[in-house]
């Protein structure tokens, strides 16, 4: 199983950047995807996931970041997108797409991050 985030970068508060992280080994009708970050000195935290599960699509969002963030996946691509629209500084983190497998109470495959930095 292989997980490649990418499309992070530098951007200026208020900016949008998308997130794009491709799935290999893995289908998404039998894992939940899931995008994680962690800021510096902070702990990793849940962003946002999406089940496409039983042929399903339910996004997830936390609170920081409903409104705000878009969650999807392109079947045909094998590919989850983070869209992230009105970005504000505190969302600077690296940010990490996770797999779980149906059924799993964790979260087993993540990928390498990418960087967020939003300047004010």
């Amino acid at each position: 199983v292989q997980l490649q985030a990418f499309g992070g970068g530098l951007v200026q508060a208020g900016d949008s950047l998308r997130l794009s992280c491709t799935a290999s080994g893995i289908t998404f009708s039998t894992h939940l995807m899931g995008w994680f970050r962690q800021a510096p000195g902070k702990e990793r935290e849940f962003v946002a996931a999406i089940s496409r599960i039983r042929g399903g699509s339910n996004p997830y969002y936390s609170d920081s970041v409903k409104g705000r963030f878009a969650v999807s996946t392109d079947n045909a691509r094998n590919t989850v997108y983070l869209q992230m629209n009105s970005l504000k500084p505190e969302d600077t983190a690296v940010y990490y797409c996770a797999a779980q497998r149906l059924g799993a109470n964790q979260y087993q495959f993540w990928g390498q991050g990418t960087q967020v930095t939003v300047s004010s």
